[in-house]
């Protein structure tokens, strides 16, 4: 075995290792908020919870592969558009790159979901997802193996085609994982005035996405609104 298989390997191993206690972190963070904030929320849901979490340590093994696997191109070979020269481009691109990668993410996850519920593919792997009636905090990265090799290729591809400082891929993995915990709690943490803002009216919250999970062919995108208005798939907000 090479020094070079082996020292990626090691890598995927150390990112899948990273995912999932990240994904233990900030789940169990927002599933106490959810205590604290909404009571009495997920009682009852125990044995569910224990299947989203089972599911999820399964996905991070699978979203650190290639995740690792760019880190270590990027570390020993300099193969990736990951920069950590501030002025390597204008600084204009620091948010410009957040956006673009932001939105590419968005358009990759808007068309792979309504995918997934095409009729096979949904009794085939998307049913793991939507078994967690009613979704909670731990259900995030609640996938079965072929959902889950969807979404984990998507950002990782992404750098070896568009520049990114090493931060702003930092931010885009936080909003990442925020908003795809924060989307499932099964309550609203956002306020009234924000999600009928202009702005919030283009954003995706838990309120967008429980309808989804309430009515399943609708509300498909990850961070924003405009692919589901575009395609007219867009069905208003629920009422987390």
């Amino acid at each position: 075995m090479s020094a070079g298989f082996t020292a990626a390997l090691v890598s995927a191993a150390a990112m899948s290792a990273i995912v999932g206690l990240r994904y233990l972190a900030t789940s169990g963070l927002f599933a106490w908020l959810t205590g604290r904030v909404r009571p009495g929320l997920y009682d009852g849901l125990a044995p569910q919870i224990a299947r989203e979490v089972r599911w999820s340590l399964l996905s991070a093994v699978i979203y650190g592969v290639p995740a690792g696997i760019a880190a270590w191109a990027w570390r020993s070979h300099g193969a990736t558009r990951i920069y950590d020269d501030v002025n390597a481009y204008p600084l204009w691109w620091l948010p410009a790159s957040l956006l673009v990668y932001l939105f590419l993410h968005d358009t990759w996850f808007y068309w792979t979901h309504r995918w997934m519920h095409r009729p096979r593919v949904f009794a085939l792997a998307h049913a793991v997802h939507h078994a967690s009636r009613p979704p909670t905090a731990w259900a995030a990265m609640s996938f079965h193996p072929l959902e889950a090799v969807t979404g984990a290729l998507v950002v990782p591809a992404l750098v070896f085609v568009i520049p990114i400082h090493v931060a702003v891929l930092g931010v885009v993995l936080l909003v990442m994982t925020v908003m795809g915990i924060t989307n499932h709690m099964g309550w609203e943490m956002f306020p009234k005035r924000f999600i009928h803002s202009p702005l919030g009216n283009w954003v995706i919250t838990a309120s967008h996405h429980q309808r989804h999970h309430e009515l399943y062919r609708c509300n498909y995108g990850l961070y924003f609104r405009v692919w589901d208005r575009l395609c007219k798939t867009d069905r208003g907000l629920s009422a987390p």
